[in-house]
């Protein structure tokens, strides 16, 4: 049963949760040249238990929803497979968002009811994605939601945790809407890469979908143009380049050196999306996907 419940919370995807709290907290670093290490800890453990509790909720739904079938070209289901029965894993699944609520506390203590007004919505949407009067999963919506939740929410959350609403930083003459500005846009990238992961994930499954009736994107738009957009979220992730460095106040023409290994893995990952078949093989694109966003924010840290 561990095993099972090891594998259905999918740790080669858990790298979602550590990345935006990295990022606000990098933004505040670099801004600031201080941090709060322990209240970073809270923030990562409570995004990280959402998160599981999201995976073993859609686990869970979609063999209930008979979405899960032999064709499957992904790692396999838990549920599906029977090595765990759906309702112990909807269960567990409830156990972590309890758990979620647990490492928030300190958070809430620290920063008061905005960090209540962040989590219940996070909290409703770990089932709300696949679960629900409208599962975003099934409607389309999944980069949508990765994007704000897993992007542009989570980053300026971990920042709001880190500074509050004060104006200025004490002990700095740095003001605090500065930090939002850069924090909004490391936001909208980190949320863009982590949105590649789930459309290379709709464009594998896409034919399964189809047939039982999950509408996600890549089933909407085809497997050209949801390969297309996919490619335009990495572009999209370097364009903004020149407004997150000056909102981090860096050049980036004297950084652009340290630039060339996360551009390299991109554009592997680009030539890839265009020729690797909808199949088993895009397997290999997720764990690459997952590498050059941790790539992508260890060139931000080193500048």
């Amino acid at each position: 049963m561990f095993k099972a419940l090891f594998l259905a919370a999918r740790p080669k995807t858990l790298t979602a949760s550590l990345i935006p709290v990295w990022a606000g907290c990098m933004v505040v670093y670099h801004m600031t040249s201080q941090w709060n290490p322990s209240l970073a800890a809270f923030t990562f453990l409570s995004c990280l238990c959402i998160q599981i509790a999201c995976n073993y909720f859609n686990d869970a739904i979609d063999f209930c929803k008979n979405a899960d079938t032999k064709k499957r070209q992904g790692p396999k289901r838990m549920t599906a497979t029977g090595a765990i029965n759906h309702r112990t894993l909807l269960a567990i699944g409830g156990i972590f968002l309890l758990a979620a609520c647990g490492f928030s506390v300190p958070l809430i203590l620290e920063r008061g009811w905005p960090i209540i007004a962040i989590g219940i919505p996070s909290l409703y949407f770990a089932y709300g994605y696949t679960g629900g009067p409208f599962p975003l999963a099934y409607k389309g919506l999944g980069e949508i939601f990765v994007i704000l939740f897993f992007g542009l929410i989570a980053v300026l959350g971990t920042i709001f945790v880190q500074i509050g609403f004060v104006h200025t930083i004490p002990g700095t003459l740095v003001e605090s809407t500065a930090i939002y500005n850069a924090g909004v846009v490391l936001g909208i990238q980190c949320g863009l890469l982590s949105a590649v992961m789930v459309s290379i994930n709709n464009i594998r499954d896409r034919k399964e979908d189809t047939q039982t009736g999950k509408r996600t994107l890549a089933v909407k738009l085809g497997d050209a143009k949801a390969r297309g957009l996919t490619i335009g979220f990495i572009f999209a992730a370097y364009l903004t380049l020149p407004m997150s460095m000056k909102a981090l106040h860096l050049d980036i023409a004297l950084s652009w050196v340290l630039w060339i290994p996360s551009i390299v893995i991109a554009g592997t990952l680009i030539l890839l999306l265009q020729k690797t078949p909808a199949n088993k093989k895009m397997n290999k694109l997720l764990a690459l996907s997952s590498i050059h966003l941790i790539v992508y924010l260890i060139t931000y840290t080193m500048l």
